[in-house]
C-alpha cells in the first residue's frame, strides 16, 4: 500500500506511522517527496487495513499497489531512479555507452578493448571471467585472474567495469574487483543469487531471461531491490522466438512498456539480441529513439580472433561509426550521450 501524507505532515509523524506499520508486521518504506511525504507498507493488506490509517489526520490517502512487483514500480515511485556507475550516472537525461570483449581473454586483448571504448566515448568496461557457456567445450573464462586483468584496465583507462556474476558464492570475491554486477540471462531467475547480489550496494545489470516475460523480470528486480540495494539496471538482451534469421529477437517495445511501468533505468544489448555484426549498430540507435538510457555493447580490437561472440563483436573501426551514428538519435529522444 502507499500512505501520502497530508502537506502539513512531518517527519516525525511520518516516523510514527512506520512505527505502527512496522509493528503491525508489514515491511515499512520512507519516501520523503518535494512537497510532501509518501510513506509504503509491504506485506499482508489485511493487517494494513486493520490500522485505519485513513483516520490518521496526517494521512491523505491510502491506496493499494496493483503491479506484482511493488518496489520497482512507477506506483510506488513517480520519477526516473539513476544509478552510480563510476563517475558516471544512468538513468534520468543522460544515454550511456558500456563496451568491451565478451570474454576477458589475456592482457593484452583486454587492455586493447578498453583502449578503443575510452578514445570513442564509452563510458564502462564489460568482460566476462566467468563464462557459462551452451557447450561445455567452450572457453569458460579466465575466472579470477581475468578479473584481475579486467581491473588493472579498468584503472589504466578510468572505465568502471562490470561483469557476470554467476554463483552466489563468488560475489564478496567479485566486489574486490569489480563496479558493478551483471546477472545474465541464465541467472534471471537464480533467486539465491539475486538476494546475493541485492545484499550489496554495487550497481547491477539484470538482464532478461531468454523465454521470461515483462513481469517475471521486473520480480526478478524486485527480488534485489527488496534486499536492500536499489542500483538496478534493466537490460533487454532479445528473447528466444520462432524466428531464426537473428540470434534473439531485440524486444524493444519491452523497452518502452517497462519504462511506462518501472522507474528503473533500462539499458539494451543489440549485440546478443541480434548476434550479427551489422545489425549492431541499427538497433543500438533504435534502442535510443525508443527511450533507453544506454546500450551495453561488445566491442574487441580484433573480432576474428576472439574466443567468444566473435561474429556479433565490433572492431575500433565499427565502434568509432555506431558512437558517432548514435548522436541524432540521442538528441531526437531529448538525451545526451553521458
Amino acid at each position: 500500500m502507499i500512505i501520502v501524507l497530508t502537506p502539513k505532515a512531518t517527519e516525525a509523524d511520518a516516523r510514527q506511522i512506520l512505527e505502527r506499520i512496522e509493528k503491525a508486521g508489514l515491511k515499512p518504506l520512507y519516501m520523503p517527496g518535494v512537497e510532501r511525504i509518501v510513506l509504503g507498507a509491504l506485506g499482508d493488506e489485511r493487517k494494513l487495513a486493520s490500522l485505519q490509517l485513513q483516520a490518521n489526520p496526517m494521512v491523505e490517502s491510502v491506496k493499494p499497489i496493483l503491479t506484482s512487483y511493488k518496489q520497482v514500480s512507477r506506483e510506488m515511485q513517480a520519477h526516473d531512479s539513476q544509478v552510480q556507475f563510476g563517475d558516471r550516472l544512468i538513468g534520468g537525461g543522460s544515454f550511456a555507452v558500456i563496451a568491451g570483449p565478451c570474454a576477458i581473454e589475456n592482457k593484452d586483448q583486454i587492455h586493447k578493448s578498453a583502449a578503443i571504448v575510452k578514445k570513442h566515448g564509452g563510458i564502462g568496461l564489460r568482460g566476462g571471467a566467468f563464462k557459462p557457456r551452451t557447450s561445455p567445450y567452450s572457453f569458460q573464462g579466465l575466472e579470477e585472474e581475468g578479473l584481475k586483468l579486467m581491473q588493472q584496465a579498468s584503472l589504466e583507462y578510468s572505465l568502471p567495469s562490470v561483469t557476470e556474476v554467476i554463483d552466489a558464492s563468488h560475489v564478496d570475491m567479485m566486489s574486490q574487483y569489480v563496479d558493478a554486477f551483471q546477472v545474465g540471462a541464465r541467472n534471471m531467475q537464480n533467486f539465491r543469487l539475486l538476494k546475493a547480489v541485492g545484499q550489496t550496494d554495487k550497481p547491477v545489470i539484470l538482464k532478461r531471461g531468454m523465454s521470461a516475460t515483462i513481469e517475471e523480470l521486473l520480480l526478478a528486480a524486485e527480488y534485489i531491490y527488496n534486499e536492500g540495494n536499489h542500483n538496478i539496471i534493466i537490460c533487454e538482451r532479445g528473447i528466444r522466438t520462432f524466428e531464426k534469421a537473428t540470434r534473439n529477437t531485440l524486444d524493444l517495445g519491452a523497452v518502452a512498456y517497462i519504462k511506462t511501468k518501472s522507474h528503473l533505468p533500462v539499458i539494451v544489448d543489440p549485440s546478443h539480441g541480434t548476434g550479427i555484426r551489422e545489425l549492431v549498430s541499427p538497433m543500438a540507435r533504435a534502442a535510443a529513439a525508443c527511450g533507453a538510457d544506454g546500450i551495453i555493447v561488445e566491442v574487441h580490437y580484433d573480432p576474428q580472433v576472439a574466443l567468444s561472440d566473435g561474429m556479433q563483436s565490433l572492431d575500433e573501426k565499427d565502434f568509432e561509426k555506431l558512437m558517432r551514428g548514435l548522436l541524432p538519435f540521442v538528441k531526437a529522444a531529448g538525451k545526451v550521450i553521458a
